[in-house]
């Protein structure tokens, strides 16, 4: 297992990150604990979560996995907050009121002391700069979290999050959390240049676009049942027809490399120079594995060509970029309003 040092800052993570959006959904606990431990005996010291995830049981999980192991200190462990945890109108956002017991939660759920990568999950808008960091900053001070980072934030909001961190030495940011694969890679265009320029990891997920790049689907407008495209929206945005066309010429590129084409995509976004570590939502503990086997892939110049020609450099045929990010702020300009991103 390769280690990548994130960021700025001095920490060393895997090249693979563990997902566990599916825990408490998807999988159960004892397959999630099992797939914690496996992760960590596979190498993979990254474990990224959030409050969201099956309504605090990932968490919950990922703590009783540590716990019972008591390899919490092998663990450089992420967590997000920001989304909605609740009915009132405080159960949500970037305020000071709901991070601080955000945080709080987190770590009771999480069985730890610490939370080692803090994400602000979504972009609150309407909450400003200097409350979000002023309130990092404490928690940072009293231990509760050591760094922090962003997930689907757009370039001008990183910017001037660094400009008022620097401005009055407030926590910096470590890392960004964005949606990167070979269906969608706007990320090109802005935000992984940012985030090379100011020192800023990147943590992406949907590697294999949420199963869009396994090569299990045909072509149409059959959804497969279960699956995350059934939702209307996501199924015209993401599983098109563009992409399943570029899965399918993928396929062979990844045989004659004697690998899925799952493995192929993930390890494809892992090589990236700009990526730290593409974020793997394993659901069984023989997705972990395979996961772990994409680390061992390598491409050359040939191949890499190969590969643009089909997935062209800055260029998505499924949404996910411009969904979380791009389409917020043109709402917000179409609105003639900053507070009607999202």
């Amino acid at each position: 297992m390769e280690y990548r040092q994130l960021g700025r800052s001095g920490v060393r993570v895997s090249s693979l990150c563990l997902g566990t959006m599916s825990f408490g959904a998807r999988t159960d606990e004892p397959t999630a604990i099992q797939m914690v431990n496996e992760a960590l005996d596979l190498g993979i010291n990254f474990i990224d979560t959030a409050d969201v995830y099956g309504g605090g049981l990932a968490e919950e999980y990922i703590g009783k996995a540590l716990a019972q192991s008591g390899r919490r200190d092998e663990t450089f462990l992420a967590t997000k907050a920001v989304g909605k945890m609740g009915d009132g109108p405080n159960d949500r956002g970037a305020s000071c009121y709901h991070l601080v017991r955000a945080v709080e939660a987190s770590l009771r759920r999480l069985q730890t002391d610490r939370i080692d990568l803090f994400y602000l999950h979504l972009v609150d808008i309407t909450t400003p700069i200097d409350e979000i960091l002023q309130t990092l900053e404490t928690l940072v001070r009293q231990g509760k979290i050591l760094y922090i980072g962003t997930s689907k934030f757009p370039a001008t909001l990183i910017t001037e999050m660094i400009c008022a961190s620097e401005r009055w030495g407030w926590p910096r940011l470590v890392a960004e959390q964005p949606p990167y694969n070979l269906v969608d890679r706007l990320l090109e265009n802005e935000v992984a240049w940012t985030c090379l320029r100011h020192g800023i990891g990147i943590a992406s997920w949907a590697p294999i676009a949420g199963g869009l790049l396994t090569g299990q689907y045909g072509k149409g407008d059959i959804r497969p049942q279960g699956s995350r495209f059934q939702s209307a929206e996501l199924g015209k945005k993401r599983f098109t027809n563009e992409a399943l066309a570029v899965a399918e010429r993928l396929r062979p590129l990844a045989e004659a490399k004697g690998c899925t084409l799952a493995e192929y995509a993930l390890a494809w976004v892992m090589n990236r120079p700009f990526i730290t570590a593409p974020i793997s939502g394993c659901r069984t503990v023989e997705h972990v594995r395979s996961s772990a086997q994409a680390c061992e892939i390598e491409f050359t110049e040939e191949e890499l060509a190969q590969i643009d020609e089909i997935a062209p450099p800055g260029v998505a045929v499924a949404t996910y970029y411009d969904g979380n990010v791009t389409a917020k702020m043109r709402n917000a300009a179409n609105a003639g309003d900053w507070r009607a991103y999202g």
